[in-house]
Parts: C-alpha cells; sequence; structure tokens
C-alpha cells in the first residue's frame, strides 16, 4: 500500500510541500542570488525590504522566487539593495554627518537618530549601528540643521548631564515595529510585545497559564550576543528588555490588548473538561485492584448453591445377619426331627 497521503485534490501532501520548497528558496541561497552578506539579507528581512514565506517542511522562512525576481528587476541593482541596509557606527556616522562624534552621540542619546542594530565588543561596550538611509535623510531635513551645527539647547544639556540614553528603547521600539509588520497572527503579535517585557511583567497581564503557555510558542527568538549567561548575553538581555516605567506600563496595556484580541479569534487551547473526557469501563480484574489500591476488601464471587448429598445407603449391621441365619437353622433342624 502507497506511504503517500491523498488530498481532495489528488496530490499528495509530498508532492504540495516539494512544490511550495521549489517555488520558494533558502535564506542562504537568496543571500547569494541578491548578492548580499547574511548579516545583510538579515537585516534586509527584519525590515520588511525583502518578503518572506513560512517553509512548510519545517525550519525558518524562505524567499519566494517572484520576490527575488522583484528585487533583481529593481533599478540600481544589486548596488541600490545593498545601500538600503547598509549601517555604519559612531564613528562614519558622524563623518557622514561631518559632525563630530561626541555630538553624534548626543543626538543619538537624544533620541534623534534610532540604531536599528547593536552589538557587545570585548571590551563589554555596547556599539549601536545606524542605518545609512535614515542619517542622511537626517542631514536632509532643514529643521535639524540647528541640531547639527548650532549649540545644543539647555534643556537638553540638562537631560543628557542626568544621563538620559534613548539608544535603548528607540532600538526596542524599532524592532517591535519591524516583528509586528512581519506577521498578521494575533497570537505571534501579542508574542513579540511579550518578547520586550520582563517574565513577570507577562505572567501579571496574562494570568492564564495555558494562554502564557500558548504565547511562549509564537515568542520571536531574541537576537544572539555571546554565549548563554556569558557577559555579553546579560548586557544584551538588558538591553532587549523594557526599563523604563512608562515604557512598561505602554507595553503592558499593549499586550493586554493583543491577548484579547488573540483569544476572541482563536482562544488558547486547553485540556478537555474531566467529565468530557472518555474513560473505557474497567474491566472486572482493574476493578478488584482499584477497591484493594483504595483500603477496600476485594470482592468475593457470591457462594453458588451447594447440592443436596446422595441418599446414604442403609448399612445392614453384622449382629442382624447372624441372628436371622440361626433362625433359619432352627427351623431347618425341627423339619428333619
Amino acid at each position: 500500500m502507497s506511504a503517500k497521503t491523498i488530498g481532495n485534490d489528488g496530490t499528495t501532501t509530498a508532492e504540495r510541500i516539494t512544490t511550495a520548497r521549489e517555488s520558494a528558496v533558502a535564506p542562504s541561497r537568496a543571500a547569494r542570488e541578491l548578492g548580499l552578506r547574511r548579516s545583510e539579507f538579515d537585516l534586509a528581512v527584519h525590515l520588511g525590504r525583502i518578503r518572506t514565506v513560512p517553509d512548510e517542511g519545517g525550519g525558518g522562512g524562505r524567499v519566494p522566487r517572484a520576490e527575488i525576481q522583484r528585487i533583481r528587476a529593481d533599478v540600481g541593482f544589486p548596488d541600490a539593495l545593498r545601500e538600503r541596509v547598509r549601517t555604519v557606527g559612531t564613528t562614519d556616522g558622524a563623518a557622514l554627518l561631518e559632525v563630530t562624534k561626541a555630538r553624534f552621540t548626543r543626538l543619538a542619546r537624544l533620541g534623534l537618530l534610532v540604531p536599528t542594530a547593536f552589538s557587545i565588543n570585548r571590551y563589554r561596550a555596547v556599539v549601536w549601528r545606524y542605518l545609512v538611509d535614515d542619517l542622511r535623510k537626517f542631514a536632509a531635513d532643514e529643521h535639524n540643521a540647528a541640531l547639527l551645527t548650532g549649540r545644543t539647547p539647555q534643556g537638553l544639556r540638562d537631560r543628557l548631564t542626568e544621563g538620559l540614553d534613548l539608544r535603548p528603547r528607540n532600538w526596542r521600539g524599532r524592532h517591535l515595529e519591524c516583528l509586528l509588520r512581519r506577521t498578521d497572527d494575533p497570537w505571534a503579535r501579542a508574542a513579540a510585545v511579550a518578547s520586550l517585557l520582563d517574565p513577570v511583567d507577562v505572567s501579571e497581564v496574562v494570568a492564564d497559564p495555558y494562554e502564557r503557555s500558548h504565547l511562549s510558542r509564537y515568542r520571536p527568538a531574541r537576537p544572539a550576543h555571546g554565549s548563554p549567561g556569558s557577559p555579553a548575553a546579560r548586557i544584551a538581555e538588558e538591553l532587549m528588555t523594557a526599563a523604563d516605567p512608562d515604557e512598561i506600563d505602554r507595553l503592558r496595556a499593549g499586550l493586554a490588548r493583543a491577548v484579547r484580541d488573540a483569544r476572541l479569534l482563536h482562544p488558547a487551547p486547553r485540556p478537555a473538561p474531566r467529565e468530557h473526557r472518555h474513560r473505557p469501563a474497567p474491566t472486572a480484574h482493574e476493578h478488584r485492584r482499584a477497591r484493594t489500591a483504595h483500603g477496600h476488601r476485594a470482592a468475593r464471587p457470591a457462594a453458588q448453591p451447594m447440592p443436596d448429598p446422595p441418599c446414604p445407603v442403609p448399612v445392614r449391621h453384622r449382629t442382624e445377619d447372624s441372628g436371622r441365619l440361626r433362625g433359619l437353622l432352627g427351623r431347618l433342624r425341627r423339619r428333619g426331627a
């Protein structure tokens, strides 16, 4: 018998998966065909520059052939695509804006320049990366001319003196926008919001354990920075978790709304009620074992009525037979006389 599963349209499941996989390619192959390094490709996918589809055979996303053809048909390919995902650090970013590194850092701490990625160097310092496109747009805006050349306003300088640094928060906001842009699934969108909150906050907002378990299935993987438990990983974990009270309140409210919407559309799976569960009737042997296990004596089978014993055969005694023999001999003697 064939092991293929036949669908309603006459095609097998394996054939459908094979057809889908042939119409889309793996990320590594798509990166080569688009002339991107893997890090550039991953950033392009995260920013929505490249569309992916789920892999029906399991694993991560795949890039449709039609998407590759669309990108390759763009004007200026591949340099234009590579430029759209190019990032720079503080030194190159300052040179691009034609300002000092100190001014560039101040602008970033004030939240005027939003980072798109970060890494932890060997000195455990955070290295922020910025999109070149964003920096060029900022420099081209005439409203920012005073910030690039003039003196920083006193109010902003006071906030910097107090330790203001909006780079982590702005990165989290941009990261969440990218996660929400990539999915329409209500539980996946709720999990994206939950990924930026501390687990304690998530458990307080989502009190139902079955909903929390369902939420964790859709939780997006956080960018890896160092081996688990390493100093770099701990620093990255802090940066990826909301810290400001108003930011935490906003994300908690957003998570509550997202879970409520997801619950209305697709309730989280949970076990069937106990009274509705189907349990086969126990056998006689299982019933006896269950009663014994709970401290009860096993029921004995009902006593069957015993048949009546057969009537005893009368037993003739030896003395009775001897008397009869003597009487017979006496009668014979009298007749002979």
